[in-house]
C-alpha cells in the first residue's frame, strides 16, 4: 500500500510502478537509510516526541533489518515497494507494529532520501581517496624503482627534449594529488545534515536536528529547510570530480597503451592485465587500459545528466530529482574500479629503459641545449634558434643527427662553438642539467619524490 493511499482510490499500475520506482537503484543505500532511521528515532524519544520504549523497539528493529539484509534473508520488491525507504519502513512495522508506523514523525522522504545521499557520498567520496592513494603509491614505487632511466619528453607527441621516466610518472602522480583534493571538497560538501527539514518548510514538532546531524557524523545541520531538500550540488561535486580523475586515468592509459606498442616498446604489460585475440594467436592487447580510457566518457555523461537535470528546477523537491542517484552511484563506482585496474596495471608492469633510451637518441632531443650552449655564450636567443635550425636541417639531409655531426659542421654556422659543445649532446648530461624546481633533473626529481611523499602521508591521514 503506498504512503499516500488515503487520498487516492486507485493504486499505480505494474507499468507505473515501475517506472517511478527507485528501489532498484537506491536499495544501495540501505545502511544509510537504517542509520538515518535510527538517529532520528533516538531523537524522537530525547524530545518526547515519542515513548522510550518505542524507540527501543525501532531500534531494535532496524538492527534486526540490517542483519537481514547483509545476510542476505531478506530482498525487496519493487511492486510492493517503491523505493529503500518505504521497503524499509514497511518492513520495520511489519515486525515492531505502531512504534514502526511511528517512526516517520517530523520527517518526509524528502530529507530523508537527501539525508542518505549525503551520507552515501561521503562514503564513497572517502572510499575513492583510499584508491587515489593507492594508485599513487604504485606510480611512485616505479617512478622510485627506475629513478634514472631517460625516455623522449614529447610535445605534440613529436620527440622534444629528454626527460626522466621517473619525472614523467610523478606527473600523473601531482594530477592524482589534485584529485585527492575534489574529492576531499565533495566530502565536505556533503557534509552538512538535511534531516528534520522534512518535505520543505520544517515541522512543528521540537525536533532537534543539531543532535541528528551529530549522531549521523555530519559538522552541521543545512539552516534552510527548503535547501535541504532540493539541493544537489554535492553529488555535482562528488561526479566532476570524479569526471576530472577519469580524464587524467585515460590520458594516463593513452600513453600506457602507446607504450606498449611494438613501435615504442617501453613497457610490456603483465598477463593479468592483457588479453588476446579470438583469431590473431600472437595478440596481447591493452584491454585493460582500454577500457579506463572508454569509461571516462560514461563518468563525464553522468556529469552532464545531473546537470540537465537540475538546471531548471523550482524549489523545493521535484520528482526529476529521482534521477540523481544512478549518475552518482555509476561515476563513484566506475572512478574506483578504474583506479584499482590502473594501480595493478602500473604495479606490474615491465619497463624497458633500453627501448626508452633508443627513442632518445632520435629526433634532436640536444637541439634546446646547444641553443642554449649560443645564448649563454652572448649570441640572442632568437639567433642562436635559427643557428641550430639549420644545423637540425644538416642532419636530416645528411641522415644523421648532432652528436653525428664534426665541430667543423657546428663552427660552420657559428664561431662561437667550440670543443665544448660535446657535453651538450650527451643526454644524461641535458637531463642532470634541468636542476631547477620541478625540473627533470635528478636533484630536482628527487627533490619532487620528498615533496610528493610527504603529500602522500599526508593524504593518508585524511582518510
Amino acid at each position: 500500500m503506498a504512503l499516500w493511499s488515503g487520498r487516492f482510490t486507485e493504486g499505480a499500475d505494474a507499468f507505473t510502478q515501475r517506472f517511478g520506482a527507485s528501489l532498484p537503484v537506491d536499495q544501495k543505500m540501505y545502511a544509510q537509510d537504517i542509520a538515518g532511521s535510527k538517529a532520528h528515532g533516538a531523537m524522537l524519544a530525547a524530545q518526547g516526541i515519542i515513548g522510550e520504549e518505542d524507540a527501543a523497539a525501532i531500534a531494535c528493529g532496524l538492527d534486526g533489518i540490517l542483519a537481514d539484509i547483509e545476510a542476505g534473508a531478506l530482498a525487496f520488491d519493487v511492486q510492493e515497494s517503491e523505493d529503500v525507504h518505504m521497503a524499509i519502513e514497511a518492513e520495520l512495522t511489519a515486525r515492531i507494529g505502531d512504534a514502526g508506523a511511528r517512526l516517520h514523525t517530523g520527517r518526509s522522504r524528502n530529507d530523508q532520501v537527501a539525508t542518505d545521499m549525503r551520507l552515501y557520498a561521503k562514503q564513497r567520496a572517502t572510499d575513492l581517496m583510499a584508491a587515489n592513494v593507492a594508485l599513487r603509491e604504485a606510480l611512485i614505487a616505479q617512478a622510485e624503482e627506475h629513478f634514472d632511466v631517460i625516455l623522449p619528453g614529447y610535445t605534440h607527441l613529436q620527440h622534444a627534449q629528454p626527460v626522466l621516466f621517473s619525472h614523467h610518472l610523478l606527473a600523473y602522480v601531482w594530477m592524482l594529488t589534485r584529485d585527492f583534493e575534489r574529492l576531499a571538497a565533495a566530502r565536505a560538501a556533503a557534509d552538512r545534515s538535511p534531516l528534520g527539514a522534512a518535505a520543505l518548510a520544517g515541522t512543528t514538532y521540537p525536533l532537534d536536528r543539531h543532535a541528528t546531524a551529530a549522531a549521523l557524523g555530519f559538522a552541521a545541520p543545512i539552516p534552510n529547510s527548503l535547501d535541504a531538500v532540493s539541493d544537489r550540488d554535492f553529488l555535482l561535486d562528488l561526479i566532476y570530480a570524479c569526471s576530472v580523475s577519469c580524464l587524467h586515468l585515460s590520458r594516463l592509459c593513452e600513453e600506457i597503451i602507446l607504450w606498449s606498442t611494438a613501435e615504442f616498446g617501453f613497457i610490456t604489460l603483465s598477463d593479468a592485465y592483457s588479453t588476446g585475440s579470438s583469431i590473431m594467436p600472437q595478440k596481447k592487447n591493452p584491454d585493460f587500459a582500454e577500457l579506463i580510457r572508454g569509461k571516462s566518457g560514461r563518468v563525464v555523461g553522468d556529469l552532464m545528466a545531473l546537470m540537465m537535470t537540475l538546471k531548471s528546477l523550482p524549489l523545493a523537491y521535484n520528482k526529476d530529482l529521482q534521477e540523481d542517484k544512478e549518475g552518482a552511484m555509476d561515476a563513484a563506482d566506475t572512478l574506483e574500479d578504474c583506479y584499482v585496474c590502473a594501480a595493478g596495471m602500473i604495479a606490474t608492469m615491465t619497463v624497458h629503459p633500453e627501448a626508452m633510451m633508443a627513442q632518445a637518441q632520435k629526433g634532436y632531443l640536444a637541439a634546446t641545449d646547444v641553443a642554449d650552449y649560443l645564448a649563454k655564450k652572448g649570441l640572442p636567443f632568437r639567433r642562436a634558434h635559427e643557428v641550430v635550425g639549420r644545423l637540425v636541417l644538416r642532419c636530416e639531409q645528411q641522415g644523421c643527427d648532432l652528436e653525428d655531426l664534426a665541430l667543423a659542421d657546428f663552427q660552420a654556422e657559428s664561431d662561437l662553438f667550440e670543443a665544448d659543445i660535446a657535453s651538450c649532446l650527451n643526454l644524461e648530461a641535458i637531463v642532470a642539467a634541468r636542476t631547477t624546481y620541478g625540473g627533470t633533473g635528478h636533484a630536482a626529481v628527487r627533490e619532487q619524490l620528498t615533496e610528493v611523499k610527504a603529500s602522500l602521508a599526508a593524504d593518508h591521514t585524511r582518510l
